[in-house]
């Protein structure tokens, strides 16, 4: 494979802001997370006594769409002063239980993801929670308004169709648990 002739450039910050970084590399603009900051991104799977299998998803408003979005719970990897060498599972965990409200009783590592990789250089490290536990409400911190749906993968198409229906944004990362063998089991 030949490289991009722009790829052994210099890299420059154009901006930086407490969270992301505009940068160019030759005729290259794109953006990445400030101060190394990773992102861990959750498929939560929930089974019912009776063998139905759920997907846990939310959903929030999102500013630079201007409208609501549905996406599998994420949070960001490290972002807090002092927890710059969070693990991916650890920050994973976490995060599913703030903005779902359940524990997970497994999370296994899919690998590392890239989510818009011709303008954003953010990689997230995918996992799949297993054995779920409702702990609490979820809903996120006191400065996220997240709503939880629980979706029976049967439903799931209809469920996207009719939030696209009404509007709202949906997130790449949904096309996934769209196709029949990706939620196969290890």
């Amino acid at each position: 494979m030949q490289k991009d002739k722009d790829a052994d450039l210099p890299e420059q910050v154009m901006w930086e802001g407490r969270f992301i970084t505009a940068k160019t590399r030759g005729r290259w603009e794109y953006v990445g997370r400030a101060r190394g900051i990773r992102a861990a991104a959750i498929i939560a799977l929930d089974d019912d006594p009776d063998g139905t299998r759920h997907v846990l998803l939310v959903s929030q408003y999102r500013v630079p769409l201007g409208r609501f979005s549905l996406e599998i719970p994420a949070g960001l990897i490290g972002d807090d002063e002092g927890s710059e060498g969070e693990d991916a599972a650890a920050a994973a965990a976490r995060e599913l239980e703030e903005e779902t409200g359940y524990r997970a009783g497994r999370l296994d590592v899919l690998g590392e993801f890239y989510s818009s990789p011709g303008m954003v250089s953010e990689a997230f490290t995918l996992l799949r929670a297993r054995d779920l536990e409702r702990v609490g409400e979820g809903g996120g911190t006191e400065s996220e308004n997240i709503t939880v749906h629980r979706v029976a993968l049967r439903d799931l198409s209809r469920f996207v169709a009719e939030w696209r229906r009404a509007g709202h944004a949906v997130d790449v990362r949904i096309a996934m648990l769209l196709t029949p063998d990706y939620l196969g089991e290890d």
